[in-house]
């Protein structure tokens, strides 16, 4: 192109409105690569899913956020590669996908996930990754977008004791609700489960939070177990974070006429009138504007953000028929003044 500036010697506005013609579409190309003919080329993404889609709505919503936001720009490619459930087969098999060299971004979402991609990156620094629902600050090959599940598990503790102290579930009045998880990690030990007891304890200081663990993320026989005996102890609200096991303690407590929370998704159709409430994260609107940031160009790589109920990425759904046929107003009424104090920034929830 600079042989074609200097030998034709065409008069200034001719060249202007060539450059013009020529830069314009890098502008609107974002991440769309261009060969050395100046053709594009490919740009391929892989949605790395820490598990199994079915039975996971989060990962779902992952890959429908990644699809979507590539679907909007030509030669754009979205493959979903599935790791399954055995945990120490994630990093040789995320490694096994940086060291192809066929993906120009990873995308991926799990607290594990920001250590696997630093010692992937370690070995293939060119690869790029972005990382939801995780932390990590400082390499320039990876961002993370890490949710304020302080907030998420405060907003659902806090419904869990309302329901609980009115006393209209098959355990009666109670002060002890329940908290199951498919495991123990940073973040349910030192953010969730604080922040749910807190929650239950700014209603009333004499409530207890029981806390059972399954042991993995699909047992749901073991889920039916735990929350069974849960019931049996006093705990008339569960939240339920273990994935595929939420199933069976969904059924529990179906049976019992206990209540269950539900997290990250609109859970309130799985059992009508058993889910009680639904602490959601917007997954798919968080991959979707930060995988539309990466071909935009845009993406701060090396950055690792915060994001929560103002932002719009944490949030309870308030406005289902379902949930409006199983709460009573009273209690609604409360959960939305709790929301709205988040919201305005009049009460600040650590995170």
């Amino acid at each position: 192109m600079q042989r074609l500036f200097y030998t034709t010697r065409l008069p200034e506005k001719v060249l202007a409105v060539i450059l013009m013609l020529v830069l314009l579409p890098v502008f609107f190309s974002g991440c769309v690569k261009r060969d050395s003919a100046g053709q594009t080329s490919q740009v391929s993404i892989a949605v790395f899913i820490p598990g199994v889609m079915s039975g996971s709505p989060i990962y779902e919503m992952l890959a429908q956020g990644v699809q979507k936001a590539g679907g909007e720009q030509p030669q754009v490619e979205v493959q979903v590669v599935e790791a399954g459930y055995t945990q120490a087969e994630w990093e040789p098999k995320l490694t096994a996908l940086a060291a192809s060299g066929s993906y120009d971004l990873i995308v991926s979402s799990n607290p594990s996930l920001p250590a696997l991609a630093q010692a992937v990156s370690a070995k293939f620094p060119d690869q790029k990754f972005l990382l939801l629902d995780g932390e990590i600050s400082g390499n320039p090959a990876i961002y993370t977008m890490r949710y304020n599940q302080g907030e998420q598990a405060y907003i659902a503790g806090h419904i869990a004791a309302l329901i609980a102290q009115e006393g209209k579930t098959s355990v009666g009045v109670s002060k002890k609700i329940g908290l199951i998880a498919g495991q123990e990690y940073p973040a349910m030990n030192t953010i969730m489960l604080p922040a749910y007891g807190e929650a239950a304890r700014s209603i009333d200081p004499a409530f207890q939070v029981d806390f059972r663990v399954v042991g993995n993320w699909f047992d749901a026989g073991k889920g039916a177990e735990l929350a069974l005996d849960m019931i049996r102890n006093g705990s008339a609200v569960i939240l339920c974070v273990a994935g595929g096991a939420n199933e069976g303690a969904v059924q529990a407590a179906s049976e019992t006429g206990a209540k269950v929370i539900w997290f990250d998704t609109n859970g309130y159709g799985i059992r009508p009138g058993t889910v009680a409430g639904s602490a959601i994260l917007r997954q798919d609107l968080a991959a979707y504007e930060q995988t539309r940031r990466f071909l935009d160009g845009t993406l701060p790589f090396g950055k690792a953000e915060i994001v929560g109920v103002k932002d719009g990425y944490v949030d309870f759904i308030e406005d289902d028929p379902d949930y409006i046929a199983t709460v009573s107003s009273e209690i609604r009424a409360k959960q939305s003044e709790l929301l709205r104090r988040i919201r305005s920034g009049e009460l600040v929830l650590g995170d």
